[in-house]
């Protein structure tokens, strides 16, 4: 019991260590042709589906942490860091509802299907050295969360202020941010399928190997 949770505690640290660098360093940013994905949210959702429920949701709450001392501190575009923290105007508690919840839920999201569907897989299946959809789809799951509920949570506490930030009208808004979700949303979600089946797979059997 002891090792088992030194081992959890290890592998919780290293993601954390992970988590803060994509979060605090460049390598966060992963530039794809005319596309830019970042990778904040992958962290998350490996602790999710690897360690369980409640260490994704306190991935995601460092996940939060982390996005809102950036933007706090040392914000990429101040102009719009109101909707990440409520210490610049007109941010005020939404800011901080749209910093930290999406990112918790991203945890709890993906651990919750994960563990669904590989029980249902494994009974169908009777072997997981196949299984490829929970993994998958857990980790698309997880990024959709994130991805949908930052802008939509943008769109309905801050829509005009953000419209006018962008120098946008308020009634384009909502076709700018279905082009966001359709683009660097789409391929953010994508990467956190593939990383969740690439990365998530083989710790879990290499785990399950160690007991």
């Amino acid at each position: 019991m002891r090792n088992k949770k030194v081992l959890l505690l290890t592998q919780f640290s290293i993601m954390l260590a992970i988590e803060a660098i994509v979060c605090f360093t460049p390598l966060g940013s992963l530039p794809i042709g005319p596309l830019v994905a970042t990778l904040s949210h992958i962290p998350v959702i490996i602790v999710a589906v690897t360690l369980g429920m409640g260490a994704g949701a306190l991935m995601g709450f460092f996940f939060g942490l982390f996005s809102f001392i950036v933007w706090t501190f040392m914000p990429p575009n101040a102009v719009l860091a109101f909707t990440f923290t409520p210490f610049y105007p007109p941010g005020n508690f939404y800011s901080l509802l749209i910093c930290f919840v999406p990112r918790i839920l991203i945890g709890v999201v993906s651990a919750a299907l994960f563990k669904a569907m590989h029980k249902a897989w494994f009974k169908k299946h009777e072997n997981t050295k196949k299984e490829f959809w929970p993994y998958f789809v857990s980790g698309l799951a997880g990024s959709i969360v994130n991805t949908i509920l930052v802008l939509m949570g943008i769109y309905v506490f801050f829509g005009p202020a953000y419209a006018e930030a962008n120098g946008l009208a308020y009634e384009a808004l909502l076709a700018a941010i279905g082009t966001v979700i359709a683009t660097n949303g789409a391929l953010e979600c994508l990467l956190g399928a593939i990383v969740s089946y690439a990365v998530c797979k083989p710790v879990r059997e290499s785990v399950l190997k160690l007991k």
